[in-house]
């Protein structure tokens, strides 16, 4: 990959390039999914950690356009299932998954570099600005998403979306929960086509038990993927508030050899909702073939949509946000981190992260550590400039 020219056909949609020494990635133009993103891009093996779906030169007319290019991570305003709130219809996870972003800028910045990428809303008419950062040096990619002019409640979010591994399985963990909760499903499931394992809308304190379906395995470990092949569940964590550290998400490879992360600030995201699709869906275009895990940090109730979100849920009763209120007087600014880095043999499952100043220590069960170089600062609400991280 390298910086020059606009656009590129990459998996059938046209796409923004951008690379440090360390990572090199492509942008959709249409919706703005991060995919793929190479780490390590000039060893003699690369991590590669997103999905992208089977389906992107097969043609055909998709119910919701985000399906079109669904791959790695994107940007969801609203987040979650269609739904038509106050005279406002939004399709799936909103324009900014699946409407067209322009370029605006790409520079370099000394050690790094940086893409910029706008977008015109109508339904809720705003200026979405979509800035990634790559230091050099450092295999993470720097997301910042900046919605300005907007007004009233919003649900938004990531929707990072990883393969399995080469080899072997994901071992999922998070910050430590408040609890966990498999989704309601009310206004996800399809008749007839769609297969669930996990008890519906039950609450649970471990991802390593939670409750199934079945009366003879009455739990499941959630916490490994792919698992419980013809089926798709969806589950939300929600995070304890933290003490002005980013709440973190990690998914270990053992096998592969690397671990996929994320930070955000969970004032703002205070929910991680797992989305796992291991051959669960059997419409069109799913036809039972996909295997995947979204990790995905949000602030929403469940993926049931803005509608869902707004309304007077059960998280917003326990105080649990579920919205951000955008304001046409100040921009709202959604800081997002996400990375990969190598581990050595044993490293089993990320236990807990500490944070440096110009680092991030992630500990694992068997009491390795590995020390990755990132800005962990750059989450936090009150965060310097994107343009900061080239100093």
């Amino acid at each position: 990959m390298n910086n020059s020219g606009n656009q590129e056909v990459i998996y059938g949609q046209p796409s923004f390039r951008l690379q440090s020494d360390c990572v090199e990635l492509a942008v959709t133009e249409a919706g703005g999914h991060l995919a793929p993103v190479r780490f390590f891009r000039d060893s003699p093996r690369p991590v590669e950690p997103y999905y992208i779906s089977p389906w992107q030169t097969e043609g055909g007319v998709f119910e919701e356009p985000v399906l079109r290019m669904l791959r790695g991570d994107f940007f969801c305003c609203p987040f979650g299932a269609g739904s038509v709130w106050r005279g406002e219809r939004h399709f799936t996870h909103g324009e900014t998954a699946h409407a067209s972003w322009s370029l605006a800028d790409r520079r370099a910045l000394p050690g790094a570099e940086l893409l910029e990428l706008t977008m015109e809303t109508r339904v809720r008419p705003a200026t979405v600005t979509k800035r990634i950062a790559l230091r050099h040096g450092e295999n993470v990619v720097y997301t910042q998403h900046e919605i300005a002019g907007g007004r009233g409640p919003i649900s938004l979010g990531h929707h990072a979306t990883l393969a399995p591994p080469p080899k072997g399985r994901l071992r999922i963990s998070t910050s430590a929960l408040r609890f966990g909760q498999v989704s309601p499903r009310s206004a996800l499931a399809t008749a007839g086509a769609e297969y669930y394992a996990l008890a519906a809308n039950r609450r649970f304190q471990r991802l390593e038990r939670v409750p199934t379906l079945w009366k003879d395995e009455p739990w499941a470990d959630a916490s490994v993927f792919p698992a419980r092949e013809g089926f798709v569940d969806i589950l939300a964590l929600v995070v304890r508030p933290t003490r002005g550290e980013p709440a973190w998400t990690c998914a270990v490879a053992a096998d592969a050899g690397y671990c996929w992360f994320s930070l955000r600030d969970p004032a703002l995201l205070p929910v991680t909702l797992l989305w796992m699709e291991n051959r669960g869906r059997h419409g069109a275009p799913w036809s039972g073939r996909n295997v995947c895990i979204g990790l995905e940090d949000i602030c929403g109730y469940f993926a049931l949509g803005l509608k869902a979100s707004v309304g007077n849920n059960p998280w917003r009763a326990a105080g649990i946000p579920t919205t951000v209120a955008l304001s046409p007087r100040r921009p709202t600014r959604v800081n997002y981190i996400q990375g990969a880095f190598r581990i050595p043999r044993g490293f089993d499952r990320v236990r807990a992260v500490d944070f440096e100043e110009d680092a991030a220590r992630f500990i694992a069960d068997s009491g390795q550590t590995v020390r990755v170089p990132l800005r962990p600062s750059f989450v936090a609400a009150d965060a310097p400039a994107i343009e900061a991280l080239g100093a």
